[in-house]
């Protein structure tokens, strides 16, 4: 059993010989160590691409994102930049269900990306709302089959950089991995208050 995610489907094939703890990639990689510090390697890669070399100084769109996971993780995973067509869920709780997120990526385009970036004229308290809201919106959404976490992070610190702030420091999320989660589970609710507190505190403002 996979002890990171639940899943069903045709995208929920593993490695052979990994007792079922790495996805079927076309490195062979077996361990979970292994796979962990090759998607490091390149998600360094993908930070120097986007955030340093050709940092967005525009609207940001959903083809964004898939660009970015495909660029990342497209040397390891036949179906990097593609939707995901499992229903997945962690620790009890699930995400979209798998035939609702093209439709949800159409809303999440409109009503975040659309709605927040660039912002580049964003106050520090606008900036907080509207990283809150649109970390929150992804994460649920999940649309990728892996890397939703890492990929949500590149987009608010993306979002920071394009309003002249450095990129989050994430580490009181990573102290408080329960109040996180619990915060993702309040934008159920449309209630982005608890999501804002972390961002204000990964801002440092």
């Amino acid at each position: 059993m996979n002890n990171r995610y639940d899943a069903e489907g045709s995208q929920s094939t593993y490695e052979p010989d990994s007792d079922e703890q790495v996805l079927a990639n076309k490195l062979g990689i077996i361990d979970p160590k292994d796979m962990d510090e090759a998607e490091l390697v390149l998600l360094e890669k993908l930070y120097q691409s986007v955030l340093i070399k050709d940092l967005p100084d525009r609207q940001l769109t959903v083809q964004d994102l898939k660009d970015w996971h495909r660029k990342w993780l497209g040397n390891i995973y036949p179906w990097a930049g593609d939707i995901r067509l499992v229903n997945m869920g962690k620790g009890g709780f699930f995400f979209a269900a798998a035939p609702q997120i093209p439709r949800l990526l159409v809303d999440f385009e409109k009503e975040c990306l659309a709605r927040f970036t660039p912002c580049s004229s964003c106050t520090d308290e606008a900036l907080i709302k509207a990283i809150a809201l649109t970390h929150v919106e992804f994460i649920l959404i999940h649309p990728f089959r892996e890397g939703n976490g890492r990929l949500s992070r590149l987009l608010a610190d993306v979002m920071a950089v394009q309003a002249g702030r450095t990129p989050l420091d994430y580490s009181s999320w990573e102290a408080n991995k329960d109040a996180y989660f619990a915060a993702i589970n309040q934008g159920l609710n449309c209630n982005y208050e608890p999501m804002e507190h972390w961002v204000r505190r990964a801002l440092s403002v």
